[in-house]
């Protein structure tokens, strides 16, 4: 019976499957058949016993019921794959020549990752995609700034989704320098290679097998800065989409109601009051990220193990890695459903823009104020008067002797409109557009 929420309710079935344990048998098994063809290759073992090896070295003849009965007895599961193959085998005494555990650990997390990170890079790829489109159709859409909770001058949904899918970007790249630094390993106990003749060119040709890169150095363990590295940039991706659905959450606020998650026909909202519309896949999304945030932590402490290793990194990433993957793999496939069904409430994004009836729009006034010769200090302080006054900030405006002296009623009212208050946005968000 499934215990954990990333067996049966996050994440898609592909990323689940890379961490399930037949995948993980499957790849140690791989590792194991690559390793005896690199010795046969050398001319360690005899060729028909690597192709024998590479043919039993597969989880529809090494069953995991069985490696999990030879564990059982060994308390050692690296030793129960090993013997579970070997038994199949006519040229078992060849199985694992030369290797430790972590050889075969490591190589096979090796390639979980880099299953897992092609998968979380082509949802972020089309997560792009969605965010470019939404930054192009909203590049003009004049909205209200808020800084502090409390509204200010205006921007546009176009700098928002624009920051968005720079910030994207920028994952897409940093996950890909993580992706470019995942390491095997194939060098015995402490990464010597006392245990291979020719140790060097055994490890070149498993990893040429597997089509990964090896460590350079490593002890008995590929380094955890590797790993960490990971971690840390999927927790960071875990940051952007937790900035985004937060912001999808305020924004849909009922005094607010700008922007909103689509809701179904036979949605429900809360089992006791039928008018809810709650932004639910945010709200999960947001809540997922603290969980990954706190992978960090560990991900960061399994690095410093004593000497050449211990065993304190394992049990804990036994946890981290796919609970990591499994969740950001939920909240990037949530994030994309929910922005490409967004719903956009113009008539509310127009009353929001005009709620402080011109008060937000002082710094314009005090901009062209300058413009016409009047000391900023003196500005700003008049303005920050002005706008504390009670009554229609325009006909105060208006009736202020030193406004009206440097301002005509027609240049206050081209400074009290948002739409004219934008500055570079469009531009700038036509260079984020471009860069891609």
């Amino acid at each position: 019976m499934a215990v954990h929420p990333i067996d049966y309710r996050y994440g898609s079935r592909e990323m689940r499957e890379i961490f399930e344990e037949e995948t993980r048998l499957q790849l140690m098994l791989d590792v194991e058949a690559a390793l005896s063809r690199a010795h046969a290759d050398l001319n360690h073992i005899p060729k028909e016993a690597a192709e024998e090896i590479s043919k039993k070295a597969n989880t529809r003849i090494v069953k995991i019921e069985r490696v999990k009965e030879i564990e059982e007895e060994t308390k050692h599961d690296i030793m129960a794959m090993v013997k579970a193959l070997a038994e199949k085998c006519k040229y078992g005494g060849y199985v694992h020549l030369g290797a430790t555990s972590n050889d075969i650990n490591d190589t096979a997390t090796a390639l979980q990752f880099k299953m897992a990170l092609n998968i979380v890079l082509k949802d972020l790829e089309e997560l792009k995609e969605i965010l470019k489109r939404l930054t192009e159709e909203n590049i003009d859409r004049v909205c209200i700034g808020r800084t502090h909770g409390q509204h200010s001058i205006p921007t546009t949904y176009g700098m928002k989704f624009g920051i968005f899918l720079d910030e994207t970007k920028r994952n897409i790249e940093r996950i890909k320098r993580a992706k470019e630094n995942i390491r095997g390993k194939m060098s015995g106990a402490v990464g010597t290679m006392a245990s291979f003749d020719d140790g060097i060119n055994i490890q070149k040709l498993v990893g040429k097998y597997l089509n990964i890169k090896m460590a350079e150095i490593s002890n008995q363990i590929v380094q955890r800065d590797i790993y960490a590295e990971i971690i840390c940039s999927l927790a960071i991706l875990a940051s952007t989409l937790d900035k985004i659905a937060l912001e999808i959450r305020n924004l849909q606020r009922t005094e607010i109601m700008e922007i909103a998650e689509a809701f179904g026909k036979k949605q429900v909202g809360s089992s006791t009051m039928p008018h809810k519309r709650n932004p639910i896949t945010s709200e999960k999304i947001c809540g997922l990220a603290r969980v990954i945030y706190s992978n960090v932590f560990p991900a960061l402490l399994n690095n410093p193990l004593w000497h050449e290793r211990d065993l304190t990194n394992s049990s804990c990433e036994r946890v981290i890695i796919p609970e990591t993957f499994v969740l950001i793999d939920e909240m990037l496939k949530g994030m994309k459903k929910t922005l490409e069904n967004i719903v956009f409430y113009p008539e509310n994004i127009e009353k929001n823009l005009e709620l402080l009836k011109g008060r937000n729009m002082a710094e314009a006034v005090m901009i062209k104020l300058v413009k016409k010769g009047y000391d900023r200090q003196k500005a700003h302080e008049l303005l920050r008067i002005i706008a504390q006054k009670e009554g229609d900030f325009k006909e105060n405006l208006i009736k202020n002797e030193t406004v009206r002296k440097y301002l005509t009623e027609r240049e206050i009212e081209e400074a009290l409109n948002p739409e004219r208050y934008i500055g570079s946005a469009v531009e700038i968000v036509r260079g984020v557009l471009k860069e891609d």
